[in-house]
């Protein structure tokens, strides 16, 4: 397949929003049709099914678009992109970050992620990420993002390739102080 201009997929530029709960059906139906293909050479297919049903089922994506918690980019009327976010204790975390295979390497995800920044409050002070060990690629543009590696937990099974990497990136914002002069 020849290399996609970013308006390939639909014909148009892709837009980054908030999804509303009638996104729900679709944002599903884009991680089981590109979580499997993207993870199976990496964690095996009964891991990559796992991350579907586990993470992308109606109940799970519903509840976090109702709270505001999912970031979707969409090209026309076809979804080639989604980010959520959440907590990890005190920690605000990236829990998906996914772009169309025919979208990545487009900026496409730096938009995301800068999307779930901005929804941020403006108190939180760094931004983590995780991702199996084996998916490099992920570990490769998290790096560029300013996201270095703050821990790696083993799997449970002791896969080396489902080891989880953490990643942290400091976001530099004002606290509650007092507004800087400009």
């Amino acid at each position: 397949m020849p290399p996609c201009d970013d308006a390939t997929v639909s014909g148009v530029e892709p837009v980054v929003r908030v999804a509303e709960p009638d996104d729900v059906p679709a944002i599903c139906r884009f991680g089981a049709e590109h979580v499997p293909p993207h993870y199976t050479p990496l964690i095996g297919a009964e891991a990559a099914a796992g991350q579907v049903r586990d993470w992308w089922d109606e109940t799970s994506i519903g509840a976090a678009v109702a709270a505001g918690l999912v970031i979707i980019a969409e090209a026309g009327a076809q979804l080639v992109g989604v980010a959520q976010r959440g907590r990890y204790g005190d920690d605000h975390v990236v829990w998906k970050l996914y772009v169309h295979p025919e979208h990545r390497s487009r900026g496409l995800g730096r938009q995301l992620l800068d999307a779930v920044i901005g929804q941020l409050p403006d108190d939180a002070d760094r931004l983590c990420i995780e991702h199996f060990a084996a998916n490099e690629r992920a570990g490769s543009f998290y790096e560029r993002e300013g996201f270095p590696i703050e821990r790696v937990e083993p799997s449970r099974t002791g896969d080396t390739a489902l080891a989880v990497v953490w990643r942290a990136r400091p976001l530099g914002r004002q606290t509650a102080q007092a507004p800087r002069q400009v």
